[in-house]
């Protein structure tokens, strides 16, 4: 066997860690009024408890009930994707990140809610778990995505990073297998993708487990590869997230190394913090050039709220954790904050700038806004992630679980304050029909109400943050917190 396929059969065997079918019951649920509450009994695993406990069936359910008005313009799916893992012999051994992708979406037309469902993605193990034929061909590393669901061209595909493929689904969220991009690609994708508002283009800037270097990817509007180009990295580095501009690709060469070993030696996963190697943020034209490399002191990138070019500069707001980031236990030695890189392309230098020091994560921007100048920006302050992080709660009571609306045109903010446990997602914008400012429109988040123990689909008006929201959908089911998703607009 060769290094190269050892190590993906080694890390496949990483990712199947805990994951394997045990005692608890799975499948498709009836329709239901709410699940039962999440265990909070302390299995030593954080993501197995409270909000993030796994919901044991799929859901479909028609005719949702809605306490408020849903716009009659809000027409098409909201997804999210998260881990959701299938069976569990040892919660001791299970990482959060291996779990079983389950990708959730409500569908919104003429006012009404019309439908809720969830569904685990169908890679062969996860199909195989449910006695279920395997869909399409499988990749070489066999991955139920769990990061996140997109639209593009027509398609629906779920995402996840390294070494697995994206999973094409339907509009009802059944898998339909890998996506090759009609037989135009046959490698991995990240699973932060920009899309380019302008021209229509889908960029990837993918890792590969086996390989010391990332491919930076051009999908043309047609939905095929255009480009793609090899950037060597000297080292297997984790790159979960980079920038794009009109002009630029912007990279983060993090010192998560992957590393075997480190799963003989008690981690769950093979990523390590490599405190000699320097943490550099590198750019390069799309239009094809060098890579120009800056070393910046060291910190951990979770999350791009977007980039843009401002004269000779690039700007780059992201979500920044300090160093060193354990990727195996998902912890910092202090919670993340947003924060914004000026890079000064004439005299080779970045500027940090401190934007909003409160605990956020989860950026987002207009989509399209992606890769243009921005005045606003959207994260979600929730306190569970932060105790799973192991920073305890929120260092004000009164900031627990919200929604942040930034200004940064004027460093102002308001917050959206939801109850206690009414753990928020990530928030995604969606423009009023007709809309001429950048925030007019509504913001959509799935929230844990904790009196059903079920989840809400939740909608405010982008320019009314703080006020009432226009609509409450009340899910049939709990969502578990979990990772990212899209607003994908319908007809």
């Amino acid at each position: 066997m060769s290094q190269q396929m050892s190590r993906r059969h080694a890390l496949a065997a990483g990712l199947a860690a805990g994951t394997a079918l045990g005692a608890t019951a799975i499948g498709v649920a009836p329709a239901m009024a709410a699940q039962p509450a999440p265990r909070r009994r302390d299995s030593g695993n954080p993501f197995l408890e409270g909000e993030f406990a796994p919901v044991p069936f799929e859901v479909t359910e028609f005719d949702l009930t809605v306490t408020g008005t849903v716009p009659k313009d809000l027409t098409g799916r909201l997804l999210r994707n998260g881990p959701n893992v299938l069976g569990l012999e040892d919660p001791l051994a299970h990482h959060w990140l291996v779990g079983d992708g389950m990708v959730h979406g409500v569908q919104l037309r003429d006012g009404k809610a019309e439908w809720y469902r969830s569904r685990w993605v169908r890679a062969k193990g996860t199909a195989e778990k449910l006695g279920e034929p395997v869909r399409g061909v499988p990749a070489e590393t066999d991955f139920a995505s769990n990061i996140n669901v997109i639209g593009f061209r027509g398609k629906t595909l779920a995402l996840q990073e390294g070494t697995a493929r994206p999973q094409e689904l339907t509009d009802e969220l059944y898998t339909v297998g890998p996506c090759d991009f009609n037989g135009t690609w046959a490698g991995t994708m990240s699973a932060h993708t920009k899309l380019d508002p302008g021209t229509g283009e889908l960029h990837s800037v993918s890792y590969d487990e086996s390989t010391d270097y990332v491919q930076y990817v051009v999908i043309s509007a047609a939905g095929e590869v255009r480009s793609a180009r090899k950037i060597p990295m000297g080292g297997t580095l984790l790159m979960h997230d980079f920038a794009l501009t009109e002009k630029y690709v912007v990279l983060y060469d993090q010192p998560i190394l992957f590393d075997l070993d480190a799963m003989e030696h008690g981690q769950k996963i093979p990523w390590v913090w490599d405190t000699k190697r320097p943490n550099r943020v590198g750019y390069f034209p799309r239009a094809g050039g060098a890579v120009t490399w800056i070393t910046v002191p060291p910190s951990y990138i979770s999350h791009t709220l977007n980039s843009y070019d401002d004269g000779g500069d690039i700007v780059v707001d992201f979500v920044e954790f300090p160093a060193p980031f354990s990727a195996d236990r998902l912890s910092t030695s202090a919670p993340p904050a947003l924060v914004r890189w000026t890079i000064d392309r004439a005299r080779g230098g970045v500027r940090r700038t401190l934007l909003d020091d409160r605990p956020q994560e989860f950026p987002r921007v207009p989509d399209a806004r992606v890769g243009r100048r921005h005045r606003y920006g959207y994260t979600a302050a929730t306190a569970d992630f932060l105790k799973a992080y192991g920073h305890g709660s929120t260092p004000d009571s009164a900031f627990s679980n919200g929604l942040v609306k930034h200004d940064l045109a004027t460093g102002r903010s308001q917050f959206h304050r939801f109850p206690k446990h009414a753990s928020a997602s990530e928030a995604v914008f969606v423009p009023r029909s007709g809309a001429r400012a950048e925030d007019d429109g509504y913001v959509l988040s799935y929230v844990h109400n904790p009196e059903r123990n079920a989840s809400d689909l939740v909608i405010l008006a982008a320019q009314d943050f703080t006020g009432k929201p226009i609509a409450q959908i009340h899910l049939p089911s709990r969502i578990p917190l979990g990772l990212h998703g899209s607003w994908i607009a319908g007809t």
